[in-house]
């Protein structure tokens, strides 16, 4: 738990527009390794789909390099291979007809990259959000529950938002659902920032005193301890539905509807529910 936690301090050092949106826009080059140009072509169309703008397809062409060109840079961020090729260490295989695998297996190493893989290219687009939304949501739970029984985490007074309920319940979970809103759509290739969010910040805000009101009223009527796996559960689900509707607006182009909105939340809350009970019982142990 003292891992999330330390994850989440960070994130208040990291709730600028400006430093995400640096992030994003660092540019990335891809190495390509194939012995045809057939299975070049297939990597550069699943790198850079031939379907986007011309002017962004030119641009992120000139970002991915066949290993045969005349002018290859020395050095490139990440080197893909055509199945069937030796795959040598700290390369990637580009698994033909399972992209989800070849963007999981490079996501897993480059953490430090993913807010640009997914601005810079596509399909690294949705995983980079649904790893952002799972991780924030998971921040937002962890803390509702830790907050709530404090012995859980004997220091967590030294960390510096502990300065009262509302920092713990709500400007917390709110400034990290702000960050949470900057990375998605730094991810999505929009702008970020307060002013260019105002909606999607508004809705945040709002959201964040609904769910608060709700982990409240649960918590108040079940005994000690109980009521701490519905908070976590309810911070979670709370942060994964707002996540999830950014998703739609920057990834759909629009909004969930109201039986899609609530669908998200049951499993959000499902989710949350789960996620909140593995931290309740890791910190009972801890206890015993």
């Amino acid at each position: 738990m003292l891992k999330v936690l330390k994850q989440a301090k960070s994130a208040f050092s990291l709730l600028s527009a400006d430093e995400i949106r640096k992030q994003a826009e660092i540019p990335l080059h891809f190495g390509l390794v194939a012995d045809s140009s057939g299975a070049y072509a297939e990597m550069e169309e699943f790198l850079v789909p031939s379907t986007l703008p011309r002017p962004e397809w030119r641009r992120r062409m000139c970002q991915v390099h066949r290993a045969n060109d005349a002018d290859v840079p020395a050095n490139v961020d990440i080197v893909l291979y055509e199945p069937g090729l030796p795959c040598p260490a700290g390369s990637y295989t580009f698994y033909r007809g399972h992209p989800g695998v070849t963007c999981a297996e490079i996501l897993k190493d480059k953490t430090d990259v993913d807010l640009a893989l997914g601005r810079q290219f596509l399909p690294f687009r949705r995983p980079v959000v649904e790893r952002i939304i799972q991780m924030v949501s998971q921040e937002n739970a962890l803390f509702a529950v830790a907050t709530a029984l404090p012995n859980v985490v004997p220091n967590l007074i030294e960390f510096p938002w502990v300065f009262g309920e509302f920092a713990s319940d709500t400007a917390f979970l709110t400034v990290n659902q702000a960050r949470m809103a900057f990375q998605i759509a730094a991810a999505c290739g929009k702008q970020v920032g307060l002013g260019k969010q105002k909606g999607a910040m508004l809705t945040i805000a709002a959201g964040a005193f609904g769910w608060r009101a709700l982990a409240r009223e649960l918590v108040g009527h079940i005994p000690l301890g109980g009521g701490l796996i519905p908070k976590g559960a309810i911070a979670y689900a709370g942060t994964y539905l707002a996540g999830k509707g950014l998703e739609y607006l920057h990834v759909h182009d629009g909004a969930p509807n109201a039986a899609q909105r609530k669908q998200l939340y049951r499993e959000g809350l499902e989710r949350g529910r789960s996620f909140a009970k593995t931290v309740h019982l890791g910190a009972r142990d801890r206890q015993d």
